[in-house]
Parts: C-alpha cells; sequence; structure tokens
C-alpha cells in the first residue's frame, strides 16, 4: 500500500504549493511523485467532497493489484468510485495505454538470437493480460522478425490454435519459421498437458509444410518458460 497523508476535505488549492502534485513535480520531477499524485494529476480534479488525490489514492488502494488494477479495470468497475466519470476513465486509460505503447518495442525488422529476445519484446504487453492471447512470431531465413500475429484470444485449446489458422498467416508473410508465444493469466508460465499437445501438434505440422516451430514461449507475470531451453522441442 502507498503511504498516504492527504486529508480528503481539503482542497488542493489549501495545500502548500509545494505539495500540489503539478508544482511538485515541475520543481522535482515525476520520478520523485508517488503513484497516487501522478494518478491525480491524470484525474485532473476530484469531486465535491473529495480531492483528485483522496481519489487516486482511493483507486490504487482499492485492490491488491494496486496499480494493475487499473490496467484490466472495465468501464463500469472503474464507476463504482464515486466522483469517477467517463471523461476521467478516458484520462486513465489513454495514459495507461501511452505506457504500454512506450514499453513495447516494435520486434519488426529485429533478428533474434535467443528466447529472451522475444520476450523482452512482448512480455510487457502480454503479462497484465486478463485472458490468453497465442501469438505467432513470424521469421524469415536469418531469424528476422516479419510480424506479431494473435492466432486466438481465449482459453487455449486444440480446437482454437488449428495448424491452418497459424500456417496460413506465415505463409502469406514468406515467414520460414515462427515463434508461439502465449499468456498464462495465472502469473505461473508452466505449461500444461494442452500446451505441450498444441505445441507437438503445430510443430508436426510445420516440418510437413516446410515452415519450422523453433519455440514455444510461454508468459507468466515476470517469469517465463521456452520449450526450447527446456528441451521440449
Amino acid at each position: 500500500m502507498e503511504e498516504y497523508n492527504y486529508v480528503e476535505h481539503m482542497t488542493i488549492k489549501e495545500f502548500p504549493e509545494e505539495e500540489r502534485p503539478i508544482e511538485k513535480l515541475i520543481k522535482i520531477g515525476e520520478k520523485n511523485l508517488s503513484d497516487a499524485e501522478l494518478l491525480a494529476i491524470i484525474l485532473g480534479s476530484g469531486s465535491k467532497n473529495i480531492t483528485s488525490i483522496s481519489l487516486a489514492y482511493k483507486l490504487i488502494n482499492s485492490q491488491k493489484e494496486g496499480l494493475r488494477f487499473l490496467y484490466g479495470a472495465t468501464t463500469n468497475e472503474l464507476k463504482e468510485f464515486k466522483g469517477i466519470g467517463n471523461v476521467k476513465i478516458a484520462r486513465i486509460k489513454a495514459a495507461l495505454e501511452l505506457g504500454r505503447r512506450l514499453s513495447i518495442q516494435s520486434p519488426v525488422n529485429t533478428i533474434i538470437k535467443k528466447p529472451l529476445d522475444i520476450v523482452d519484446f512482448l512480455k510487457e504487453e502480454m503479462k497484465y493480460l486478463p485472458q490468453e492471447h497465442f501469438n505467432a512470431v513470424l521469421l524469415n531465413t536469418k531469424n528476422m522478425v516479419l510480424d506479431v500475429e494473435n492466432i486466438t484470444i481465449g482459453i487455449v485449446n486444440a480446437s482454437l490454435v488449428h495448424p491452418r489458422e497459424v500456417f496460413i498467416k506465415a505463409i502469406r508473410k514468406n515467414s520460414t519459421s515462427i515463434i508461439l508465444v502465449h499468456n498464462h493469466p495465472s502469473g505461473d508460465p508452466a505449461p500444461s498437458s494442452e500446451d505441450k499437445s498444441i505445441t507437438k501438434r503445430l510443430y508436426e505440422a510445420g516440418e510437413i509444410i516446410g515452415i519450422k516451430v523453433i519455440d514455444h514461449i510461454i508468459i507468466g507475470g515476470d517469469d517465463y518458460i521456452s520449450f526450447k531451453e527446456m528441451g521440449m522441442l
């Protein structure tokens, strides 16, 4: 929980100038502000009976996930907080999306030398996703990334991850090999029996078609597993 020292009934104008979020940011820099202060600047204002900082604090500390809660929260979940309407929700979502985009380096035209290269590119985008996303990273003969294609969203099983859907995208992009990547929202990247079955099925299909499956990476929170590193592929 973030430390909280503000009084709800005070307005921002009643704070000492050096403690007002915007003035504080300009004077000492954004890295020195708390999560609540940064979020308060994004919110812009509070409501009749609560300051923007108090509101920001309540949003961040309402769930054990903290800021991560905001990333996955729906519009209706955010509206449950008194003082949060469409404008504030739009500001929160826009700020989080900008942060997400900034954290992701586009892997296109990058040469992949090891599994961690793909993890570095996709982890920040995939580790907070509330559902499983199954992607195929398409590579050329030099292991350069041509594109990252989403195959399916939801529970990953063999009926949804069909070789046809995976390899038609690879064929269209003239890909010679692919890396499979999907996330486990639970945070545990350990492969399930279904994950192993899908990997085997796609690997065998790739051998027949002539587009090699060179790895399957599962991202779980800040951790990952590589089928290739584990000797499973």
